[in-house]
């Protein structure tokens, strides 16, 4: 009995690709959920954005603060270094001991006085500079 040689035939299969129509009712399905998507997320930035922003400026305004109450102790400490260097003892001990400066005597100190303008007489006219 012979065999059969139909395996052995070779068969020409043609792969064309299969174009499918465009299903319109499901494309407008799918567009109808993007839209839907893309609406929900535009939705939530829009509320999401302000909360952010209040936590962000929070962040700033403690920061700000920290920064303030450091220049004010900086200014403290300024200050009052200042108001040491400017001390009359201070002064006079760098006076006597850096500079080699002596005190003056009694009789020696002349004190001068500030001359005060007197009042014009109210008949009279003053050019004005």
């Amino acid at each position: 009995m012979p065999e059969p040689f139909e395996y052995a035939i070779r068969k020409d299969v043609r792969n064309n690709p299969i174009v499918r129509e465009v299903d319109e009712a499901r494309q407008r399905e799918l567009w109808k959920s993007v839209g839907m998507a893309g609406l929900i997320v535009v939705v939530l930035l829009c509320s999401a954005w302000p909360h952010f922003e209040l936590i962000r400026n929070g962040y700033q305004i403690e920061q700000l603060q920290q920064e303030r109450a450091a220049q004010e102790e900086l200014t403290r400490r300024l200050r009052l270094e200042v108001e040491s260097l400017k001390s009359p003892k201070r002064i006079e001990a760098l006076a006597t001991e850096r500079l080699h400066l002596v005190a003056p005597g009694q009789g020696e100190a002349i004190v001068i006085e500030r001359v005060v303008p007197a009042e014009l007489p109210a008949q009279s006219l003053v050019a004005l500079r």
